[in-house]
């Protein structure tokens, strides 16, 4: 019985042990996981591959600072309204701690970062949203900065383009966030009426209130690959309608089958081709319809 528990003490420090050097030989965050095809990269060279997997083309969800990145000119984006912060207009409970976590997680300070910049040399006002910040939820402070963003573009005469990612309008200020759904609208109205473009790019998850207002109203309207875009969710659906809904439903694929998308672009081309639209609809600084 001695020996039993000695061997197995020594079992256990020895599985004690190999974990530690497991920590130590891969640190946290060294590897990713394919949650599609299961194979696994190293971070960085995933990154480098603009975060979509060599062997599926699986489009991981890119943080706002490295679209922007990939997305524009280099050295040419400045941004726009980062002074504006998020109060607790409902008072709901431990709301503004829950911000700040994901302000010190994501380096931002709210679910959008708007801005001017180039696109192969054309200048554009562009908005991307972050699914790492509270879900890419639209508050008051999301909803006013890509206003803002777009009276910027309207201003200047200039393109104004969206990345959306999101979960839906924010629970936690109530109507308030429900009506940025309306003044982002109103505003890519007069935008439209200027004769100026508007460019959505849908990316996963584009879902609730943002895709039921403005990440539908382009005047053109792209998508990634297999992104998620819907208003309800799937069961909820399922459940009012009585029917089993297609595997594929809600994807940017179906969407494109049945005339809510104009085009899909792999995350590679998204640059050069909405580079292209831009050119086809500017002419000498100004835009033509």
């Amino acid at each position: 019985m001695a020996i039993r528990n000695l061997f197995t003490l020594s079992r256990k420090r020895h599985v004690e042990a190999s974990k530690k050097i497991k920590k130590k030989e891969f640190p946290e965050g060294l590897m990713t996981k394919c949650p599609k095809c299961n194979e696994i990269y190293l971070t960085k060279e995933l990154e480098g591959n603009l975060k979509v997997c060599p062997r599926c083309n699986h489009h991981f969800e890119m943080r706002a600072t490295e679209r922007i990145a990939a997305f524009l000119d280099e050295g040419t984006f400045t941004p726009l309204d980062d002074h504006l912060h998020t109060v607790n207009p409902l008072n709901f409970p431990s709301y503004l701690e829950k911000l700040q976590v994901d302000k010190e997680k994501t380096g931002m300070n709210e679910a959008v970062s708007t801005g001017t910049g180039q696109l192969q040399g054309n200048q554009i006002v562009v908005a991307v949203m972050d699914s790492h910040f509270r879900m890419g939820s639209m508050g008051s402070v999301v909803g006013e900065k890509i206003t803002r963003a777009v009276e910027k573009a309207t201003a200047l005469g200039v393109p104004f383009i969206i990345f959306t990612a999101s979960g839906g309008a924010r629970m936690q200020e109530g109507i308030l966030s429900l009506m940025q759904m309306a003044k982002v609208s109103v505003a890519l109205e007069r935008h439209s009426k200027e004769g100026l473009l508007f460019i959505s790019i849908m990316t996963h998850p584009t879902t609730g209130g943002v895709s039921a207002s403005f990440a539908s109203v382009g005047d053109i309207n792209l998508a990634e690959p297999q992104a998620l875009i819907g208003f309800a969710g799937r069961r909820v659906i399922e459940q009012t309608v009585r029917e089993k809904l297609p595997a594929d439903f809600q994807t940017a694929e179906f969407l494109l089958e049945h005339g809510q998308l104009d085009a899909i672009y792999h995350r590679k081309d998204m640059r050069d081709c909405v580079g292209t639209l831009v050119r086809l609809h500017t002419q000498g600084g100004r835009q033509h319809g």
